[in-house]
């Protein structure tokens, strides 16, 4: 007896896939014969179109003729896009309705080696551009400011409760029922207090902009991470697990990458480029980048809890020192 066309013509591994595939479609009415007819018809996948390099690479633009612009436009897209990579980790870390441990350190684990990599290459930002340069082209980039970078504020919205990120006396003035009122708790929200301009304390067009765009979105993200930040998933763990050595390592270095090592590749890139004796270069947004960039005057926590009063105290203080010492600005 011979054997049948189709046995003749296909492999098992190929039948067996084709097995599968008649699975997936059959229970939604789908016809097997036509997806397989537009996968014939189909072009093969490239390397650079997958990735869409070509636009990828139209996406740098300069403002001026300056050279090293397009070294300060490249170094933040890239930053952008380590950013959202981190929200695709909070993202899944808020949808664990019940969180394992070993789930939670993973993906805290993705999101501290991101921080990892976007503070070791800072140095790009510090000592990649020639200062002359930067400081012509920058004229040409005002109000813009990194300050404006949402997805940065996203990520602090869901690594932890909103009242941290918020001006405690503000925030007690508004009372309990602001616990739910998110556009109110925004209102408070640190945040503000470093778009401001330093001679009059008005809020910087830098900031005026960045609200006008962003405000409903950062509402929409807080009401959704209410329940779904870190610190809540963490708080649905087990007891036991939930001081859990590996767990607490992760949430202390995500706290110390977050609120202190990052802010102060920035400062220290402020002080390379702005700082001047006898006076300072104002930021590109006006904004008053000495008291707002320094962990030790802001003193943003996500995690209260897992310092001790000492560590808490000296939040951020003995690298601002070394870089205000090394600079000479003084403390």
């Amino acid at each position: 007896m011979s054997p049948s066309p189709t046995q003749e013509e296909f492999s098992p591994a190929v039948l067996a896939q084709l097995r599968r595939l008649q699975e997936k479609y059959a229970p939604d009415g789908q016809d097997l014969a036509a997806y397989l007819e537009g996968l014939y018809h189909a072009k093969y996948i490239n390397y650079w179109d997958y990735i869409e390099l070509d636009t990828l690479l139209s996406l740098q633009r300069p403002l001026t003729n300056i050279p090293d612009e397009r070294i300060f436009i490249m170094y933040h897209q890239i930053s952008e896009l380590y950013f959202k990579l981190c929200l695709c980790e909070y993202e899944q870390i808020g949808d664990l309705q019940q969180p394992t441990l070993g789930e939670v350190v993973l993906r805290l684990g993705r999101i501290n080696r991101y921080f990892d990599n976007l503070i070791d290459s800072f140095d790009v930002m510090v000592d990649g551009m020639d200062k002359q340069q930067f400081l012509d082209f920058r004229m040409a980039l005002m109000p813009a400011s990194g300050f404006q970078s949402v997805q940065y504020r996203m990520i602090e919205i869901a690594s932890t409760s909103l009242e941290n990120l918020t001006d405690e006396a503000k925030r007690q003035a508004l009372g309990k029922a602001s616990a739910y009122d998110y556009d109110e708790l925004l209102g408070c929200i640190y945040w503000k207090a470093g778009a401001t301009v330093e001679a009059s304390g008005a809020k910087a067009l830098t900031l005026i902009e960045f609200e006008r765009k962003y405000t409903a979105d950062l509402v929409r993200h807080a009401e959704a991470y209410h329940h779904r930040n870190v610190w809540a998933v963490v708080q649905r763990l087990p007891a036991e697990e939930r001081q859990h050595p590996r767990l607490l390592r992760a949430l202390r270095q995500l706290d110390i990458s977050v609120n202190v090592n990052w802010p102060l590749m920035h400062f220290k890139s402020a002080v390379r480029y702005l700082q001047r004796n006898p006076t300072d270069v104002a930021a590109t947004g006006g904004t008053n980048w000495r008291s707002y960039l320094p962990p030790k005057f802001q003193r943003r926590i996500f995690y209260p809890q897992l310092w001790t009063a000492q560590e808490l105290e000296d939040w951020g203080k003995g690298w601002v020192d070394s870089v205000l010492e090394e600079t000479g600005i003084g403390a």
